[in-house]
């Protein structure tokens, strides 16, 4: 499980990031270099999603969404991946 919040903290600054690449009154280029710190700091997710899924495959799903940021832009991933890692944060896996 210590895995898997790693990775979500990384996940979490990579989401704050990317809602500040969003922000009104940022110039293209603001918002593009928001957006790469963003792809950067959750693509630093990925070990410790590797390391989660290879203990325990329920956690695959984590590991895929943000594998999935080099193809799609983060902002269509930003709802798994905050459900995702709300559920590393809590005692249930079913929110």
């Amino acid at each position: 499980m210590a895995d898997v919040r790693h990775s979500c903290v990384n996940v979490k600054r990579a989401l704050a990031l990317e809602k500040q690449s969003e922000q009104p009154g940022l110039s293209t280029t603001q918002q593009r270099q928001l957006q790469a710190r963003a792809l950067s700091q959750l693509l630093k997710a990925t070990p410790s999603a590797a390391a989660a899924t290879s203990l325990d495959g329920s956690w695959n799903p984590l590991m895929t969404t943000i594998n999935e940021a080099e193809r799609v832009p983060i902002a269509h991933l930003v709802a798994s991946l905050t459900r995702l890692c709300k559920v590393a944060d809590s005692s249930s896996p079913y929110l």
